[in-house]
């Protein structure tokens, strides 16, 4: 089938390229020339496990191309995608500038029958509004083209999304138009041979279930941090309370892991969205502000434990700081708990030497050239003339190290674990203090 594809970041690229991988003749549309330029070159400029040696050997094959040219793009495809973002406004609400855009353009160029599909995680509502859109730039243009509006919410992992897209957990389609259906369940017929994932639905109600989904997993992160402050409190090791509650099947293991607070360009912004809608619709959405505000909070807490450490008395200090992305497998530092904690230790007067995998280029984008910040090329360069050592990101190298040489090499011996990787008895046994989040003994120092 003919795909065109509005938007080259996480969703729209990745979504493009596995498309492509089983087959289907896909156009990447972007404003960025640039990017476009560069995407033909096979410079994938975003780092995802698995992408680019697939984004280059679609391509070479045919099957996958970048352009500038939405109108060529338009004419091409049978099925029309818009994956652009759709930040926050500055009350909360998704920010639809793009999305809608996007299907001006579409309206002013569509010269056949298509189906139009929302694939950005938008508000409810939204399908209105672009079908709205397009039919009056075709009114505007006094041209008739039959077209449908559906709605296809994406749920991929960063750091994951390959395996999320080629391999998913289910494959929601919104439409009320069923020959608009049966053209979504030929596209994604290649994803659907061992059993039945495509749920069908109104295309309200497929909106809604992206923001519900996200929103369900923030809940889970933020309601596991609270009990991980009540534990400190109270003494207890929220590690073991994890272990007590997670082998209830009805609550599982994921997203029950206490830490520095979620991040990244999912969870915050659609958390906020989805709030303001309940808003603008009457409703006090209690439940996901409590979501929002604990999340705030716990993205203070890892200073709040190198405060409590030192006194107050943190001006000359060096922290090395393992982690910047605010997940694993991933350079995207959007909302990430490390952006807070180094404007909180350079406000206090202290210096960062801090190392990342994949995210020190972006880090470098963000932060410029500073005096109090050194992006250093491993995790033990991090270390050199460091007082001590933040955990802010579970990158698998940081998960076993050499304690020992941290001793050697940390100046006051202490570790803050923003992840609780470690074990404290493993780390104190090499004589290191060690400071988690929710371990009780971490409060009485």
């Amino acid at each position: 089938m003919r795909v065109t594809i509005f938007g080259t970041g996480y969703v729209g690229l990745v979504t493009g390229t596995c498309l492509a991988d089983v087959g289907h003749d896909v156009v990447c549309v972007d404003i960025d020339e640039v990017k476009v330029e560069g995407l033909n070159r096979g410079v994938v400029p975003i780092f995802e496990p698995g992408l680019e040696p697939m984004v280059k050997a679609n391509h070479a094959a045919g099957r996958l191309r970048f352009t500038t040219d939405a109108e060529a793009a338009i004419a091409h495809g049978d099925i029309l995608f818009i994956a652009v973002g759709t930040p926050p406004d500055e009350d909360g609400s998704a920010d639809l500038r793009y999305v809608l855009e996007v299907a001006r353009t579409i309206g002013r160029h569509l010269s056949r029958p298509a189906v139009v599909v929302d694939k950005s995680t938008v508000p409810v509502g939204t399908a209105d509004k672009v079908r709205a859109t397009i039919a009056a730039e075709l009114e505007a243009r006094g041209v008739d083209v039959d077209f449908s509006v559906a709605s296809n919410p994406e749920f991929l992992k960063e750091g994951d999304a390959v395996n999320d897209c080629m391999r998913p957990d289910r494959i929601v389609i919104g439409a009320t138009d069923m020959a608009a259906v049966e053209k979504l369940k030929r596209l994604y017929a290649p994803f659907n041979r061992n059993h039945e994932r495509i749920v069908v639905m109104d295309v309200r109600s497929a909106e809604l279930t992206k923001y519900a989904a996200n929103a369900m997993l923030a809940t889970k992160i933020s309601f596991m941090n609270e009990i991980a402050n009540i534990a400190e409190r109270v003494g207890a090791d929220v590690e073991m309370v994890r272990q007590g509650i997670g082998s209830d099947p009805r609550i599982g293991w994921h997203f029950i892991y206490p830490g520095a607070g979620y991040g990244g360009s999912c969870f915050p912004k659609d958390v906020q969205a989805l709030a303001r809608t309940a808003q603008q619709h009457g409703m006090d959405p209690r439940l996901l502000n409590a979501v929002e505000s604990v999340n705030e909070h716990q993205k203070k807490h890892l200073f709040e434990l190198i405060e409590r450490h030192y006194g107050g008395k943190l001006k000359g200090k060096t922290f090395a700081v393992w982690g910047l992305a605010f997940k694993p497998n991933t350079d995207d530092m959007r909302e990430a708990s490390s952006r807070r904690l180094l404007q909180q230790l350079w406000d206090a007067g202290a210096q960062v030497r801090a190392y990342d995998p994949e995210a020190r280029h972006e880090a470098q984008r963000i932060f410029g050239e500073r005096d109090d910040l050194v992006l250093c090329e491993s995790a033990n360069g991090a270390l050199v003339g460091a007082d001590a050592l933040v955990v802010v990101t579970e990158w698998k190298p940081f998960r076993s190290p050499d304690f020992p040489r941290i001793r050697q090499a940390v100046a006051d011996a202490v570790i803050f674990d923003g992840r609780n990787l470690y074990h404290p008895d493993e780390v104190e046994a090499a004589g290191i203090a060690y400071y988690g989040i929710g371990r009780g003994r971490s409060v009485a120092r």
